[in-house]
């Protein structure tokens, strides 16, 4: 992970800057888009009039009273204005590093090239050997003046400086400064690693890549504008919780406002006390009203968001974030998600009669000139379990065959030996054109190793068959684990791979996911996708090739690879940098994680109103009835003190919350069941008794301060 994700909770420089942030959102502008806020914003400003006129002596209330509440409520403001941009300037950090990645360089733009981005032989030969210099067919221009369909190549030691589609040529290249990762990646042209991203660095060889977006909408532009917390539009359920904490604000002011009619009524009736003040209804009012939700729900939604961020994950959506936690269907690619990505030789399986040495000999020969993993894993396996290096060959005139779609073999021929690897059939093929048999027990052998869910490699020394390879997808290590953390979550699984379903059933029971779909294509991929959603299911894909974009659009949670194809990232909700598929697990237990945190707080805030209730209750009415005393069971000094040390812990307990609010809970892997009961006895029973201790605590600290 990189550096800048491993930034503290409170970093110095982020906490200078919303110190500032703070009193620039005291503008009413950006007030009014948060009513509980608001609410206290006005009440501040009212509060703020009122200590002006105690002080002209126009007021009923002690000057240091009425100055101290207001004093009081502009902290619980400002402490509101500062977790959220402590939420945003975490993210707008980001940006800060990303913008550093932006860079307007030189760029060399083919005058003209083939509409397949192929190059003539000698231009590619001129390129290959780093005669680049002052070519007709090339112009240089600036990065800003690169149009979407321009063509360009980008040499070993250049910056890519445009979004594109690789057309031609294969290059290493450093994609630090977007992912944060070190190790370097392959770009290639054709499949679904041929996307590239302006900013990073070609460090070997060259690449030629048609610009698939114009200045000022490159991916690097867009995930700026999505890093800016401030920029973040609500999500549904956020607004859905506004609306619940504005409606319980406007009743709570109902109520208040009553009040001041009623006591006066009241002290009418009995002949005797003092009715309540504007000051003690504003904070009555300011205490009962959700202020530490309110105060902090924009804080934890942009906090949701940048702990993806943190997990190198850019949210497209806040909405993508929240669905993220409320998933039970999880698709997941077979290759590179559930296996390693790459099938590895297990075993060394003989034909009857030939002895197993003899076997490994031809298939670690056939397979030296063999650079694909599966064949580096037949050298390697024949080298540890058997002792063979083969290096007797390298002695020797030999031809190497290589691998091709139509003969589906490779091998090598030296000294009179014909040795051949590949498919059965095709074996098959080549045994009897040269008069051969296939064994029968070779068969079985085949059949068998199918039947397991791997891949049979079979081997031949001119007309006679020798074994078969033992090809087989590897599980990840833990993987299994982690699919029984998501069935404990309610998340059932789904593989999906090309494989036929034979393969796919072994692979799925080894794996230990809940089901699978085999031989998928688009079409099945996006059909699965909406069966599932037409039963009021949430559900969440991975995916990298443009043969992924019908279904990572239609996903409710659609995390596309940024190594993957721009038809890929341009259908996802969301862009893994890390190009890592199984993330997916993370970005769900962070979706979970940040609805969690907001039910755990939204049920402290309201847990915690219950408490004031009995702070300020009985000190705003002791006065006209007697009888209320009774209600101060926390046996506050004076109503003055009580009415104060109230108003002081609603403040406080907004700072002491926002790092919970930056944070997240911890997300357990347990039931809903059990999720909700820890949640109220956590922060349900805490949220009621802390306030208790708390203002007890403060009242004590007025007391002997004001001599009380």
């Amino acid at each position: 992970m990189s550096s800048r994700n491993s930034r503290s909770l409170f970093d110095a420089a982020i906490l200078k800057s919303a110190c500032v942030e703070s009193l620039r959102k005291l503008d009413p502008r950006h007030q009014i888009r948060r009513p509980v806020m608001f609410t206290v914003f006005v009440g501040s400003l009212f509060t703020t009039v009122l200590a002006v006129d105690a002080f002209l002596g126009r007021g009923g209330e002690s000057p240091w009273f009425v100055t101290s509440v207001s004093a009081w409520l502009w902290f619980t403001v400002l402490f509101a204005n500062f977790a959220e941009a402590m939420a945003e300037g975490r993210g707008k950090a980001q940006a800060a590093t990303l913008r550093q990645a932006r860079r307007d360089v030189t760029a060399r733009r083919f005058r003209d090239v083939p509409a397949d981005g192929r190059l003539s032989a000698e231009l590619h030969q001129a390129i290959s050997a780093g005669q680049v210099g002052d070519r007709k067919e090339l112009e240089s221009v600036t990065a800003s003046q690169l149009r979407k369909g321009d063509c360009i190549l980008v040499p070993a030691g250049d910056y890519i400086p445009a979004d594109g589609e690789v057309l031609d040529g294969i290059a290493s290249v450093n994609e630090s400064a977007i992912t944060g990762e070190s190790a370097p990646v392959i770009r290639e042209s054709g499949g679904d690693r041929s996307s590239v991203t302006g900013g990073t660095l070609v460090l070997s060889d060259w690449l030629v890549i048609r610009v698939s977006t114009d200045p000022g909408e490159t991916f690097l532009d867009r995930m700026i504008a999505l890093v800016e917390g401030a920029k973040r539009q609500k999500t549904p359920n956020e607004i859905a919780l506004d609306i619940l904490l504005s409606a319980m604000t406007l009743v709570f002011l109902l109520a208040s406002v009553t009040l001041i009619p009623f006591s006066r009524y009241a002290v009418d009736l009995a002949g005797s006390g003092s009715p309540v003040t504007m000051v003690v209804v504003v904070a009555l009012l300011v205490c009962l009203i959700p202020t530490t939700i309110g105060g902090l729900l924009s804080a934890i939604g942009i906090a949701g968001m940048d702990r993806m961020i943190q997990a190198n994950v850019i949210a497209t959506s806040g909405r993508a974030v929240e669905a993220a936690g409320d998933v039970d269907v999880l698709l997941l690619d077979k290759t590179g998600t559930i296996t390693l990505g790459n099938r590895q030789a297990v075993e060394f399986l003989p034909a009857s009669g030939v002895r197993i040495e003899e076997r490994a000999e031809a298939a670690q020969l056939s397979s030296l000139a063999d650079e694909t993993p599966e064949g580096r894993s037949i050298v390697v396996l024949a080298k540890e379990k058997y002792g063979l290096r083969g290096r007797e060959v390298n002695q020797r005139h030999v031809t190497f065959i290589p691998f091709t779609a139509q003969t589906r073999m490779s091998g090598v021929d030296f000294d009179g030996r014909q040795i051949r690897k590949g498919a059965a059939d095709a074996v098959d093929s080549w045994l009897k054109e040269r008069k051969g048999e296939f064994p029968v027990s070779l068969r079985a052998i085949v059949d068998e190793i199918s039947r397991k869910g791997g891949t049979p490699l079979v081997v031949t020394e001119g007309n006679r068959a020798l074994g078969a390879v033992y090809l087989k997808d590897i599980i990840k290590g833990g993987i299994r684990e982690r699919f029984n953390q998501l069935r404990a979550m309610g998340i059932r699984t789904v593989m999906i791979t090309g494989d036929n379903p034979l393969t796919a059933a072994a692979i799925a029971a080894e794996a230990g996911v809940d089901d699978f779909l085999a031989q998928a294509t688009p079409e099945m991929k996006l059909n699965y996708i909406r069966q599932c959603q037409s039963g009021g299911r949430l559900v969440a894909m991975t995916g990298d090739g443009t043969n992924d974009s019908p279904a990572l659009a239609q996903a409710d949670v659609a995390v596309a690879m940024n190594s993957g194809t721009q038809a890929a990232r341009e259908a996802g909700n969301m862009v893994d940098l890390d190009s890592n598929p199984t993330k997916l697990i993370e970005i769900v237990e962070i979706g979970k994680q940040l609805l969690m945190t907001r039910g755990a707080l939204t049920t402290f805030s309201i847990a915690n109103d219950v408490s004031k209730y009995f702070a300020i209750i009985p000190a705003a009415f002791a006065g006209i009835y007697p009888g209320l005393k009774v209600l101060n069971v926390m046996r506050l000094a004076t109503p003055q003190t009580a009415v104060l040390s109230a108003v002081i812990f609603n403040a406080l307990i907004i700072v002491v919350l926002i790092p919970l609010a930056l944070k997240g809970v911890r997300y357990r892997a347990v039931g809903a069941a059990t999720l909700l009961r820890d949640n109220i006895l956590l922060y349900g029973l805490g949220g009621f008794f802390v306030p208790f201790v708390g203002i007890k605590v403060i009242d004590v600290m007025l007391a002997l301060v004001m001599g009380a």
